[in-house]
């Protein structure tokens, strides 16, 4: 029984190959223009698809996916480099880049992640306005991504990355923090107080400095196929 075990179990893997080499990747979208507001189409996922559970409750960086105050989603590294950080205007909900899917690869798609099946259909598919908190780091990216290139989605994503790696490196204008006007506290007659103003803190910086080692730390996923 081992014997026949150990026999099958190459001929799995050429399977597997042979299924990923004739999967068609999705048809080409010319990037949008990077901006810190931008109009786009999302999807949704959850960990218990049939497609992700092999990587259990894990995302392409090898850590959790994140579920609170901060979501994951899945994108194209070569658009939104991984660790870009979004908010969605329509919702106010906060993502970071730490993902990435076959079919998301050459498209301008953000997969969102949800924690259940029933959020991730009553999400379907809209077309949202998105607010780019801070860029994810391309170097970065393609440190991750470089391991995987036998896959045709992430060599798609790596020659692309490449191909406009000084655009991604260059910073994009963002708007400067709103200045709001608290109300005055009741003074006494005579008193010259003025009225004070709040200015609101910017988005927190994503830190997109690599893992030890530059690689993502769980070593299964530098081989997975995602």
């Amino acid at each position: 029984m081992r014997l026949l075990t150990l026999r099958a179990f190459p001929i799995a893997l050429c399977l597997l190959a042979a299924g990923c080499a004739s999967r068609p990747l999705p048809s080409y979208e010319k990037p949008i223009a990077r901006t810190q507001f931008q109009h786009v189409r999302t999807t949704a996922y959850t960990d218990t698809e049939s497609d992700h559970v092999q990587y259990t409750n894990h995302n392409a960086l090898g850590t959790c996916l994140q579920c609170g105050a901060v979501h994951s989603a899945a994108a194209d590294w070569s658009r939104w480099p991984a660790g870009t950080m979004f908010r969605i205007v329509e919702t106010g909900e906060i993502y970071q880049v730490d993902d990435y899917g076959w079919a998301l690869a050459g498209t301008n798609t953000i997969d969102l992640y949800k924690p259940s099946r029933a959020l991730m259909n009553a999400w379907g598919v809209r077309r949202v306005t998105i607010e780019n908190l801070q860029w994810g780091d391309p170097v970065h990216s393609l440190v991750v991504l470089s391991p995987r290139v036998r896959y045709r989605h992430i060599k798609r994503m790596v020659h692309e990355i490449k191909e406009r790696m000084a655009e991604l490196k260059r910073p994009v204008p963002t708007s400067p923090p709103p200045v709001v006007a608290l109300q005055p506290p009741a003074v006494a007659p005579g008193n010259t107080l003025q009225p004070a103003t709040y200015v609101a803190p910017a988005a927190q910086p994503v830190s997109a400095t690599p893992p030890v080692g530059g690689v993502a730390r769980d070593p299964f996923f530098a081989n997975a196929v995602r």
